[in-house]
């Protein structure tokens, strides 16, 4: 396993040991004992997964407040995306700056977003399937998000000129930054 640090605090880019053969293809996703070896200690307790049939489909940018923040261990398994993070913790040196990952289904590559931030991805590809483990559960009332063509953050999604993505209606209508609540 190889741990590669982003330009933004924290962000963690995880290489698994892929090891193909005429079948496909294994890898270990998660190893304790080797994410604590790199530093990372987090206690999993909820496994996610989310598919997205159409390109260009974003879901994001997302967070939990409070007591129900959660570190996530995100990755695709099918397809192609890419993952964004913003970094919303307020005494960061890294406040208000993003990270962006490409992840492609089968190549190994997670991404480690820890508590404190806003995470999002847009598909690249039809078919998606996203996977992703957090060490909180789930609380609907917590539920929090930002506008992810916030200029204030300036996301570049690599949307072709003229391309709108998909959105829910609740991603469509979040706060900008500065408008936000609960941030950390």
């Amino acid at each position: 396993m190889e741990v590669i640090k982003t330009r933004v605090k924290d962000l963690l880019l995880i290489k698994s040991d892929v090891r193909p053969d005429n079948r496909g293809y294994f890898f270990e996703s998660w190893n304790r004992r080797d994410f604590e070896a790199a530093g990372i200690e987090v206690d999993f307790c909820q496994d996610n997964i989310s598919v997205s049939s159409g390109k260009w489909t974003l879901r994001g940018l997302h967070y939990q407040a409070g007591e129900y923040s959660q570190a996530k261990l995100v990755r695709c398994l099918q397809g192609e995306l890419l993952d964004v993070a913003v970094d919303l913790r307020r005494d960061s040196e890294t406040f208000g700056k993003w990270a962006s990952v490409r992840l492609v289904g089968g190549d190994g590559q997670a991404f480690f977003v820890p508590r404190g931030f806003a995470h999002g991805f847009l598909t690249l590809s039809d078919d998606v399937i996203f996977s992703y483990k957090v060490d909180n559960f789930y609380n609907r009332p917590s539920e929090r998000n930002i506008l992810y063509s916030d200029p204030g953050i300036g996301i570049d999604w690599g949307l072709p000129e003229g391309v709108k993505p998909l959105l829910k209606p609740a991603d469509e209508q979040a706060p900008l930054l500065k408008d936000a609540k609960d941030l950390f």
